[in-house]
């Protein structure tokens, strides 16, 4: 038996760009962000930190951009929108709302809250509809 180190190459940097694309994509968990995004759907996020690579400061975000941040209030993390600022004994703290919730999230965040931002492409956030509903099924979500 030969073994193929061409063909255990080519596998190898396959299964690399697949895992780094997969740690890229989010699946949308509810409905606060319609008409932007839907439950199931993917978004395509930059990260604060990706294994030592700042693909984006979160101390830069601005007031319409969308996050992905750990929220105090629920256990999992929030796809929100940044709404406004607020200064905070000299830290600027974001005020982050649902497009579709009639209020802003219960408490400001601050920059080190922010995990992620979601990818626009012009003025358009970039979004894969539905794939993600596998995703949500086999979590039982």
């Amino acid at each position: 038996m030969e073994i193929d180190f061409k063909e255990i190459a080519t596998y190898a940097i396959i299964l690399i760009i697949v895992l780094i694309a997969a740690q890229h994509l989010n699946v949308v968990v509810s409905g606060s962000m319609e008409p932007a995004f839907y439950r199931g759907d993917i978004v395509l996020v930059e990260k604060a930190d990706f294994f030592g690579i700042h693909e984006f400061n979160p101390e830069d975000v601005q007031v319409g951009d969308v996050v992905v941040y750990d929220a105090a209030w629920y256990n999992q993390p929030v796809i929100h929108r940044i709404i406004g600022t607020a200064d905070i004994n000299g830290t600027t703290m974001y005020v982050i709302k649902g497009d579709n919730n009639d209020k802003p999230d219960p408490y400001y965040v601050s920059p080190g809250q922010i995990k992620e931002k979601v990818v626009t492409f012009g003025d358009n956030l970039v979004v894969i509809p539905k794939i993600g509903y596998l995703s949500l099924w086999l979590r039982g979500l």
